[in-house]
């Protein structure tokens, strides 16, 4: 797994040795900045973007982020078993202040209510299995964590069912093998 485009091109990121992480994959991540950068269904300017990278893992979108020159991204990450290696990954990337991880339970309502922030995306990334999706979107709803004009993404298991309509509406949905990305905007 590699850095795709920026500063940081060709770098390689380190993959967790367990089977409880899924990285996203190259193919994925690129097809999803492609979105990003091309869409005209949103308007998302990287260079002026905050991000929020829930569930990081290794920190693959997050550091593709910061390769491609955001102004911020926050990792949030808990998985004792993949936080070294998303710290080593962003350590190789030498100088890069504009990031912070934060070690909590996304799922503690606090996490979120503490950050005091505005994100233009927010990418989740949470394990296959994870039927508490709900509970975050809300929070991320009342408490508009997310931009009026931002974009939230989803990496979900092409199988599972989500019903996201009480709080963000489906801009685009991409599928890729055993996944599928969900582009949502909220609905306020």
């Amino acid at each position: 797994m590699r850095i795709i485009s920026g500063s940081f091109k060709g770098k390689k990121i380190l993959e967790p040795k367990d089977f409880k992480t899924r990285p996203l994959k190259d193919l994925t991540k690129e097809s999803i900045f492609n979105i990003i950068k091309h869409s005209n269904k949103f308007k998302i300017n990287l260079s002026n973007s905050s991000i929020l990278d829930l569930f990081s893992g290794v920190g693959s979108f997050g550091i593709e982020c910061l390769s491609r020159g955001v102004k911020k991204v926050i990792f949030i990450e808990n998985y004792q078993g993949v936080l070294p290696l998303l710290k080593k990954n962003l350590n190789n990337l030498n100088s890069i202040e504009n990031y912070d991880v934060i070690e909590k339970d996304i799922y503690n309502e606090k996490t979120l209510l503490n950050l005091n922030y505005k994100f233009d995306i927010i990418f989740l990334d949470p394990p296959y299995k994870n039927k508490n999706l709900n509970k975050l979107l809300s929070i991320i709803f009342k408490e508009k964590i997310l931009s009026k004009n931002g974009v939230l993404i989803i990496h979900r298991h092409i199988d599972e069912i989500d019903d996201f309509t009480s709080y963000f509406k489906s801009i685009e949905q991409k599928k890729y093998g055993i996944s599928k990305i969900i582009f949502l905007s909220p609905l306020y």
